[in-house]
């Protein structure tokens, strides 16, 4: 067994978990450390708010220690750890469906931010909020995750066109809600 746990593949780590607490821990250790940042990021993203993403981002590594089994077959540790992530994610979003229209934004906004930079972020974060959930999804996962068509279509249940369908139409009504504002900078 080699001393530093890095030189491990993520399949073997996951075999790991099962094994005695000690390697089980420092396994477990190094898979928290290669995929924490992205998958705080991927929850956070998709929640907006920082203690709801915090609480799914913990519970997601949870589930994923749990699941660790010698019968289990992985073959992808960070896809199944997006995968729980993304479906924690989503029965939030299930019990607590915000009403925010266009006009509610709209009128809320009237704040002046410190410069442009802030406040062309805080645009695309508020038009990413709205929305809706399916078209979110796929572009955080496209767009900050980085997964291809296949992965996304693979780990939402749908369709490589129905993804790109579905991404076309996120940034196109990401840019419908950013146009007045960028006009204006």
């Amino acid at each position: 067994m080699a001393k530093n746990f890095d030189e491990y593949s993520d399949n073997e780590l996951f075999y790991m978990l099962c094994d005695k607490k000690e390697i089980s821990e420092r396994a477990f250790t190094e898979l928290f450390n290669r995929y924490s940042s992205r998958i705080y990021a991927y929850c956070r993203r998709f929640l907006g708010e920082r203690e709801e993403a915090l609480d799914v981002f913990q519970e997601t590594f949870l589930k994923f220690h749990q699941s660790a089994t010698k019968e289990r077959e992985m073959t992808n540790v960070p896809g199944f750890l997006i995968t729980i992530a993304r479906n924690l994610c989503m029965n939030v979003k299930r019990r607590e469906r915000p009403n925010v229209t266009f006009e509610d934004y709209m009128s809320g906004n009237d704040e002046e931010p410190n410069n442009d930079k802030n406040e062309l972020l805080d645009l695309i974060k508020n038009a990413l909020e709205l929305l809706p959930d399916d078209y979110k999804e796929v572009f955080i996962l496209r767009e900050y995750d980085g997964l291809s068509y296949s992965e996304i279509a693979k780990l939402t249940n749908n369709s490589v066109a129905n993804v790109k369908v579905r991404i076309h139409r996120a940034k196109q009504k990401i840019k419908d809600v950013l146009q007045p504002y960028l006009n204006e900078l």
